[in-house]
């Protein structure tokens, strides 16, 4: 790790998986354009502490639409008390779509914190799952792993920058850490979202890189 970083920051790469990419099952806005720069920035070992997320649904998710009846994808429903965004099927275990990118050399990787696998919840954040029927956001373990290993500050990045980059950012702060995201490492699902996202990071305290 060199010396830019401070030996407490971690990387956190959010979802960089097929799916997620143009001509997959859930495409974000230019998706693949992150792929070259993610693996430079793992090639140049600049973290000493670098984690992925993985999207790793079972069949018959419920925010997938077509777990549904008559309802299409992109609707929003109700489920525990709070908005479900409906999406296509995507990132289902097993599948290519759901591997990590293979274009990115993640050898510097120290763990991957899979989310999603509760058939019953979503999970767009790498700290906590979302709501689930007790109203509880059950962890994933990730803030633990950090701090036993002295981090303090969280560098996020990957996709989709509206969606999960977004609420891993928020969880990390929220759960005490110094938190930014790298903008250029990162796109939406929709790029008309992207003013939405700056106001909600600077609102928090997160830094825009």
């Amino acid at each position: 790790m060199t010396s830019n970083r401070s030996a407490h920051a971690a990387l956190i790469l959010v979802d960089v998986q097929p799916d997620f990419m143009p001509g997959g099952a859930l495409a974000c806005h230019e998706g693949d354009a992150i792929v070259p720069g993610i693996d430079a920035l793992l090639r140049a070992r600049r973290f000493r502490h670098v984690v992925a997320t993985q999207d790793w649904h079972p069949p018959g998710h419920v925010s997938f639409a077509s777990r549904h009846p008559g309802r299409a994808a992109f609707e929003r429903i109700d489920l525990y008390g709070q908005p479900q965004t409906l999406w296509p099927d995507h990132c289902v275990q097993g599948t290519a779509g759901a591997e990590l990118h293979p274009g990115i050399d993640w050898s510097a990787l120290d763990a991957v914190i899979r989310k999603g696998s509760d058939p019953a919840v979503d999970s767009y954040s790498g700290f906590r799952e979302n709501h689930g029927p007790d109203g509880s956001r059950p962890s994933t373990g990730l803030a633990g792993w950090l701090r036993e290993r002295g981090v303090d500050e969280v560098v996020v990045c990957g996709l989709a920058r509206d969606v999960c980059v977004l609420w891993t950012a928020q969880d990390a702060r929220e759960l005490g850490f110094r938190a930014s995201v790298l903008w250029d490492l990162s796109r939406p699902v929709t790029p008309t979202s992207d003013a939405a996202t700056r106001a909600a990071l600077l609102e928090q305290g997160i830094g825009i890189v």
